[in-house]
């Protein structure tokens, strides 16, 4: 189940399950308010009945003068319930029947109980009917996105044949007319079509890594590598032990990749590339000389960029790729002085 999925999931699952619960939760409040208007009716009753012949072994009995009683009604304070009866041939004295607070909370925690057994099944009820619901309301969503990523897919294969034909038509026209500004231009656009290819692959495949054991620093020198052969007057530093991680090993060469890609495409001139690891918080640090982000908050925002190169995805990518592997990722960059990026692999750490 991919992360919108879950989100969705989960989504509806909560929406369904709160609100019928509260429902159901307000509908037993009313009828245990009801449940106990109804004990102190019976409660009444019998103090009525008992008022006549005086065997009841429930009610404690005396004869008070009267007050302000009112005589024929129930009365509920801090002591329990009272009700008040007139004696025959008596004007001097009442009779006062009353039903001690003890007994009362022992009554209604009896009526809690019996709420809370019929509430329980109920609620365990709406709780299947809710997961129910939500896994209804989510083969939709699953539906789609699986025809998405297949139709996806299936643009991506019918790249390959355009592409080798532009490529190698770029070559041939690169032997017979040597170097063009326009084959130049030609050739970087196929590259950045070839880098879309990429990034939409890594992303689609993303969902079904496997999580394994591997050391960060040959991810490092292997991507360093393949970008020393395009510039070869950048100078890339590696500053860092050996660190394992457990993790999508795919998911975050392309996530280590795309930053020393963009480090060194968007550099100066002999400038620098530093990799660095701090032990005490756990953060890989890919530092350049280049030129600076302007707005650094939007940078991971999809299609987004400040330079003419580029499509505006692979950053955004990156930021989905971190946050599936549970690394906080963070940016500083200065105008003309170069960009920090900061991974956060205390997730992800073996030692």
């Amino acid at each position: 189940m991919s992360r919108a999925e879950r989100e969705s999931f989960l989504k509806s699952f909560l929406l369904f399950f709160s609100s019928l619960g509260i429902l159901i939760a307000t509908l037993f409040y009313i009828n245990y308010t009801k449940e106990i208007q109804t004990l102190d009716e019976q409660l009444f009753s019998e103090m009525r009945l008992c008022s006549f012949d005086l065997k009841c072994d429930k009610f404690e009995i005396e004869f008070i003068e009267p007050k302000e009683q009112k005589l024929y009604a129930l009365y509920k304070d801090e002591s329990g319930l009272k009700s008040y009866y007139p004696i025959p041939n008596s004007q001097k004295y009442i009779m006062e029947l009353a039903f001690s607070l003890q007994d009362y909370d022992i009554a209604l925690k009896e009526l809690q109980r019996e709420a809370l057994y019929s509430f329980l099944p109920i609620l365990g009820v709406v709780l299947i009917l809710s997961i129910l619901f939500s896994i209804y309301a989510l083969y939709p969503l699953r539906s789609a996105l699986l025809l998405t990523q297949e139709f996806i897919k299936d643009i991506l294969h019918d790249f390959n044949t355009p592409l080798s034909s532009l490529r190698l038509n770029s070559a041939m026209l690169k032997k017979e007319f040597k170097e063009s500004e326009k084959l130049e231009r030609i050739e970087k656009s196929v590259e950045n079509i070839l880098s879309l290819q990429e990034h939409l692959r890594s992303y689609l495949q993303n969902h079904h890594q496997e999580k394994e054991k591997f050391d960060i620093r040959e991810i490092i020198e292997e991507n360093i590598y393949m970008l020393e052969k395009n510039y070869q007057n950048m100078e890339f530093k590696v500053e860092m032990p050996k660190i394992e991680l457990f993790t999508s090993r795919d998911a975050l060469f392309r996530i280590v990749g795309n930053i020393l890609s963009n480090a060194a495409k968007y550099n100066k001139a002999d400038g620098l590339v530093m990799v660095s690891y701090s032990d005490k918080t756990q953060t890989l640090h890919i530092t350049d000389t280049g030129r600076g982000i302007k707005d650094a908050k939007r940078i991971f925002e999809r299609f987004y960029k400040e330079q003419e190169r580029g499509l505006g995805i692979g950053l955004h990518i990156v930021k989905k790729l971190s946050d599936e592997l549970g690394i906080k990722i963070e940016v500083k960059s200065e105008l003309g002085v170069g960009s920090d990026f900061a991974l956060n692999l205390s997730k992800l750490t073996l030692r």
